[in-house]
């Protein structure tokens, strides 16, 4: 058993704890709390708290960061992502593997503990075994004409049969991509997949762009162009007529087991209808300017009341997977919403939208000692608001069930 003393301790399911200590035995935690620890390791001036939730993220895209240039125009970076991705039709390839534990290390690093990473080949999943990182992973479909959706929907969990892809803290499930490159018959093949599995939650990326809306709306646009210059655009598909979230709704799509992922485009209608249905929202503000889709109605979010998680998508679109970096952004752009409320969102929230919070996102009795250590300046008094202002790396520690620690050296600054 070993206890830590720390200048803050933020619990994130209650208030943060001034000069408080947490105790860690078999790699859980016994108990958090005020009263002093005479035996406890006395780490200074850092704040405990959980480790981050990247809700969102293609760790298999990995290698084309700083390859895909940032865009005005959402398919222009769609198309660019395509070509490249063409390169290697093979992502079990070194480039891509190396690419992919390089950046599962660098989150780490940055104070990332669990992850919710979209897939089309299951190639991360050894990887994040092998770096023993629990994950959620999404194992993503895309099929605007296919022939047979149920077909499609057997062979894809056929799949994931054989690689032995659940277990060692990763589990995995299916996904569609897009409204845009997706048919309905799949939207439904998959929602028969997922209630079949009732531990399973799924995830779609919704209303991320303005092109998505036009072309579920009229039946036009640049999301049609691309799809006709693709080759897959087909006649039988019916205009709907409606926004993306009642699109996904009448599909039977949105639940609280379904993640919606970006919703940058949606209406107070939308927000509504996502409300209702229990779904949990993801924003990745950075890479919502990268793909020049704008930034998301972050604050009309958690004003509607609906949970907030956060990730950083790719790093085809965004500079690093440093979750801290995404709470900067988000604070930018969301002033009005409480420090505390964006590191619930990037830590509980996240945690229960992927259903780990049995494990991960607070600091309480019971659950895995899954903790970072951040240097906090001795003269900080609102600790909340400092830890969403943006942390570099070498600021951020782990602290460990036996006697050492790898939280950073406190400063005297």
């Amino acid at each position: 058993m070993t206890s830590y003393t720390a200048s803050w301790i933020l619990p994130i399911s209650s208030p943060p704890i001034r000069n408080g200590v947490v105790t860690l035995e078999g790699g859980r935690i016994v108990r958090v709390g005020e009263a002093p620890d005479r035996a406890a390791h006395a780490l200074g001036n850092v704040a405990i708290l959980p480790a981050l939730v990247n809700a969102h993220t293609h760790l298999e895209l990995s290698y084309l960061h700083q390859r895909v240039p940032a865009c005005a125009s959402f398919n222009e970076w769609v198309m660019t992502l395509m070509t490249l991705r063409r390169e290697f039709p093979d992502s079990s390839v070194p480039p891509i593997l190396a690419a992919a534990k390089v950046a599962i290390g660098r989150a780490r690093a940055s104070g990332t503990g669990l992850f919710g990473d979209v897939s089309n080949t299951l190639v991360t999943v050894p990887l994040l075994r092998e770096a023993g990182m629990p994950a959620q992973v999404f194992y993503e479909l895309i099929g605007f004409n296919h022939p047979d959706p149920a077909a499609r929907v057997k062979a894809a969990r056929a799949y994931i049969a054989s690689t032995g892809a659940d277990g060692n803290g990763v589990r995995v499930s299916l996904a569609p991509h897009a409204p845009y490159s997706v048919s309905p018959a799949l939207f439904m093949a998959i929602r028969a997949d997922v209630d079949a599995h009732p531990r399973s939650v799924t995830s779609v990326h919704l209303a991320e762009s303005a092109g998505e809306v036009e072309l579920l709306r009229e039946g036009t646009g640049p999301a049609r162009t691309m799809l006709e210059t693709l080759g897959v655009w087909t006649g039988a598909w019916h205009v709907p007529g409606v926004s993306p979230a009642e699109y996904a709704a009448a599909l039977g799509f949105l639940a609280p087991d379904s993640l919606v992922v970006h919703g940058v485009q949606f209406t107070r209608e939308d927000l509504l209808r996502v409300k209702t249905a229990g779904s949990p929202l993801v924003s990745c503000p950075r890479s919502n300017s990268y793909v020049g889709v704008g930034a998301p109605p972050l604050e009309s979010f958690y004003a509607a009341g609906i949970p907030v998680a956060f990730g950083t998508d790719s790093l085809a679109s965004c500079a690093d997977l440093n979750m801290f970096a995404e709470l900067a952004e988000a604070r930018r752009i969301a002033p009005s919403v409480p420090a505390r409320d964006l590191l619930r969102s990037a830590t509980l929230t996240g945690a229960q939208a992927l259903r780990y919070d049995e494990e991960y996102g607070s600091i309480e009795a019971g659950k895995r000692a899954a903790l970072i250590a951040v240097r906090v300046p001795p003269h900080v008094s609102d600790v909340e608001e400092y830890l969403v202002g943006g942390v570099e790396p070498d600021a951020i520690g782990w602290l460990d069930t036996a006697a050492t620690t790898s939280a950073p050296t406190p400063n005297s600054q």
